[in-house]
């Protein structure tokens, strides 16, 4: 296959990954993604940041889930109510298990790449994705640090 169709297929597959699982993601019912699991290591998401520097680039990755109607804007924390930190940790559940989605579908691109390709859209994987899965672990580990000192104060 001419390597011109070969990145033709790569894009325009990825395109549709994408925008169509953040579009799936953001139909599902709020009620089927929990508050995610974190882990002791993760220090409550110091560790993104001393090892990422997360709060250094977070603001220039875009937010997909505003871009469909129905989908929960993460770019600021826009109250500080239980009810809505709740919400907003559940919804980094979702975009971090939608990243996750994304990623499983790389060996989907395998069947129509050359060899020499495969590293390319594998790293292309990483790349958009990795990112976007570290800002969700991130803000969940925070926003849930943050409703135990609220929940403490009452």
């Amino acid at each position: 296959m001419p390597v011109l169709w070969i990145v033709g297929l790569n894009v325009t597959g990825w395109l549709i990954v994408q925008i169509g699982l953040a579009w799936a993601f953001t139909r599902m019912p709020i009620q089927w993604f929990k508050t995610g699991p974190l882990f002791r290591w993760e220090w409550g998401g110091q560790v993104y940041d001393r090892i990422f520097h997360v709060r250094v680039w977070k603001r220039y990755l875009p937010d997909g889930a505003a871009w469909f109607p129905g989908g929960f804007a993460k770019r600021s924390l826009e109250k500080v109510m239980p009810d809505y930190l709740e919400r907003f940790c559940r919804e980094t559940w979702r975009g971090e298990l939608c990243h996750w989605a994304a990623l499983a579908c790389t060996p989907m691109f395998f069947l129509w790449n050359p060899d020499w390709a495969d590293g390319i859209v594998t790293l292309y994987a990483l790349l958009a994705n990795g990112p976007c899965i570290v800002v969700q672990r991130f803000n969940r580990a925070r926003l849930q640090a943050l409703m135990v000192r609220i929940c403490s104060r009452t």
